[in-house]
């Protein structure tokens, strides 16, 4: 059995479990855990190879799961809303189809991925592994720290977000999490999640689901515009299949908010806001 790494929030209602993104820990839900704490009993979880959690290998969806169930037991949590953002979206979705006995719901922030065979998918491929695992230089906080100032993410939170995501080493240089044969077996697994199509994917789970998109899109780097035509392309095309998907099922429900993809930092009263209002609209 592995047990993973977990902060509690504290907080009294509902229990919620916070799962966070590809690369992060669960330090960038501080701000919106804070808040959701006036109303509920919040517990956020490092992801297996990530934040101060063992790894795993194989990096699997399934495994993950079991292990995210296995530590929610020894923490006395027989059932909650799961909520994910990016890599932890994926994962809280899947968790609420392998455990529907121990979801109430699940929520969804933004994490969406498409199969190897999508348009420009091996272009964005190469750019996420050419830095995955890498041992960044002894200034990769304060850089951090800097590309966050794009969004309006405060200093101090970016700060302490990027050194809880990575681990020190003794010569002052940092070791960048997942490490390389964890990302690519995460990426393996982002595109057999992806391969079906947002409404495939999601085919088969019965427990209510909250699917949140970000309403705007990452400003691209100098020389990356065709990455911000990539993921505006693909939001476009998400968006049409959830719009369906919203109808036809009556467990599904959508919601969109005015962030771009890293929004639990970015905008975390509006994270908190949104997850709030759907957990008091669950039945029961």
């Amino acid at each position: 059995m592995t047990l993973l790494h977990v902060h509690d929030y504290g907080g009294d209602g509902p229990q919620l479990v916070l799962l966070h993104g590809y690369g992060r820990s669960l330090t960038d839900w501080d701000a919106s855990a804070a808040l959701l704490a006036s109303g509920h009993r919040v517990l956020a979880v490092d992801l297996p190879g990530h934040g101060r959690s063992p790894g795993i290998s194989p990096w699997t969806i399934p495994t993950v799961v079991r292990h995210i169930a296995d530590t929610l037991d020894a923490q006395g949590v027989p059932e909650a809303v799961v909520v994910g953002h990016s890599l932890g979206g994926l994962v809280a979705v899947e968790y609420a189809r392998a455990n529907p006995d121990r979801t109430r719901a699940a929520v969804n922030l933004d994490g969406f991925w498409w199969g190897r065979e999508y348009p420009d998918a091996d272009r964005v491929s190469e750019g996420l592994l050419a830095s995955a695992g890498v041992i960044a230089p002894p200034d990769y906080i304060e850089e951090q720290v800097l590309n966050c100032a794009r969004f309006g993410i405060p200093a101090d939170r970016a700060e302490a977000a990027a050194r809880a995501a990575a681990r020190p080493l003794p010569d002052g240089t940092w070791q960048t999490l997942p490490e390389r044969a964890a990302a690519l077996e995460i990426v393996d697994e982002l595109h057999r999640l992806g391969a079906p199509g947002a409404a495939a994917w999601l085919d088969g789970i019965d427990r209510p689901l909250l699917l949140v998109q970000a309403g705007r899109q990452l400003p691209p780097a100098p020389g990356m515009e065709w990455f911000g035509e990539f993921r505006a392309r693909f939001a476009r095309e998400v968006a049409d299949e959830l719009a369906v998907l919203s109808r036809t099922r009556p467990t599904v429900s959508v919601d969109r908010i005015d962030a771009t993809h890293p929004m639990t930092m970015e905008t975390p009263e509006a994270v908190a806001t949104v997850v709030a209002g759907f957990v008091r609209g669950l039945p029961g």
